[in-house]
């Protein structure tokens, strides 16, 4: 039996993993390859999951937790696309606030999933501007000390370093990043690509479907610091359902929510905005826009063909805040903007929270480094 590819993409909420996935999963689709996608979260009701459904791939949720911490359930959703789509490639996209990967996720699918799937080199993606003041090559706002721990981390045990979005930046600005994430994390490689535009997808492509040359040293990892600098981050996910009297324009709408939600946030440093719009008529029309900084201009990445009467809106909001001051302020938000607009904005599910402590299911050693055993999961 033909081993699938098993290739995990992470990096830090807001990279652009998610367009990242859906770009390599069309290019292995077009080379003939079935391709089964995965998306974590620690909650429900994702963007992601509703952007790559319309797709058309097939897509298992993990929620409740990272893949680290929900090991059990990665496998379960690996093995359900296994019997139901029979993927030759597996993209499963983590939570963007999780790390030591390798060791917890990684290394166990090796050991004790070996006979099912190769693992592929894993790779970390950047946003840019993000990366360039977090290294302090540039200034502007950025987070507290113990979420840069984990920024930092993540980088730390790449196989591969990634930067996207590089049509933000100019030659010498890319370069310069590019020097400084190669001095400071020694990856296997540093790419540069657009996943919004397709471009330097090949090369990733083709360095991530080789086999591993060899195992990355362990990452010592301080669980304390990391727990602490996820906990700073505050999670909303909302869905809600919006009805007009007569059809709308749904592209005005979440340009103008997404503006207006960055607005009343800007004094807590936002680390992903994301939205989707998608009318209640069948098909794939969908609409997603999103921003990875509270000074940083909202995107548009899918926009909605038609205007529409009624359809469901979804809010994935992550920064730097307390969840409780998140859930008032969004709520206050699309309260105000759903009288301005005319429309009824009905919220269906709304929660908001912190992470909690990171468990993971299994902790292993780098295979060459002595017997691969399960660490004690930090308490």
């Amino acid at each position: 039996m033909n081993k699938a590819r098993y290739i995990m993409i992470g990096g830090f909420l807001g990279a652009g993993k998610t367009t990242a996935v859906l770009r390599l999963a069309r290019l292995l689709q077009h080379r003939g390859s079935r391709v089964g996608l995965i998306t974590n979260d620690q909650s429900h009701g994702l963007v992601d999951t509703a952007l790559l459904g319309s797709s058309g791939f097939p897509v298992e949720e993990i929620t409740g937790g990272c893949f680290c911490c929900k090991f059990d359930s990665l496998v379960g959703a690996s093995e359900r696309l296994s019997r139901e789509q029979r993927p030759d490639v597996f993209l499963a996209e983590p939570v963007g606030s999780c790390t030591d990967l390798k060791a917890t996720v990684d290394y166990p699918l090796r050991r004790m999933y070996g006979r099912n799937y190769r693992i592929a080199p894993l790779s970390v993606m950047v946003d840019p501007v993000r990366a360039l003041r977090i290294l302090g090559l540039e200034p502007g706002k950025s987070f507290s000390p113990k979420v840069v721990y984990v920024y930092r981390k993540q980088l730390e045990e790449a196989d591969i370093i990634v930067i996207n979005k590089i049509d933000l930046l100019s030659r010498q600005r890319l370069e310069r990043l590019r020097q400084a994430l190669q001095e400071s994390f020694s990856p296997d490689g540093v790419l540069a690509v657009s996943a919004r535009r397709g471009a330097g997808l090949e090369e990733w492509f083709e360095q991530i479907t080789r086999p591993l040359d060899g195992t990355r040293a362990d990452v010592e990892v301080d669980y304390d610091t990391y727990a602490e600098g996820e906990a700073l981050l505050g999670w909303l996910n909302c869905s809600l359902r919006v009805e007009g009297i007569a059809p709308f324009d749904g592209n005005a709408l979440l340009r103008k929510a997404m503006t207006a939600i960055q607005r009343r946030v800007r004094s807590r440093e936002i680390a992903h905005l994301k939205m989707t719009l998608t009318p209640n008529e069948q098909g794939h029309d969908i609409g997603v826009a999103n921003l990875t900084g509270s000074d940083a201009a909202p995107e548009q990445s899918h926009l909605l063909q038609e205007s529409l009467k009624a359809g469901e809106l979804i809010v994935n909001l992550r920064a730097e805040a307390d969840p409780d001051v998140l859930r008032r302020l969004v709520q206050e938000t699309l309260a105000a903007l759903g009288r301005d607009e005319g429309l009824t904005l009905t919220i269906e599910h709304l929660e908001a929270f912190r992470p909690s402590r990171p468990t993971p299911t299994y902790r292993l050693r780098a295979p060459e480094s002595g017997v691969a055993v399960p660490d004690a999961a930090p308490a």
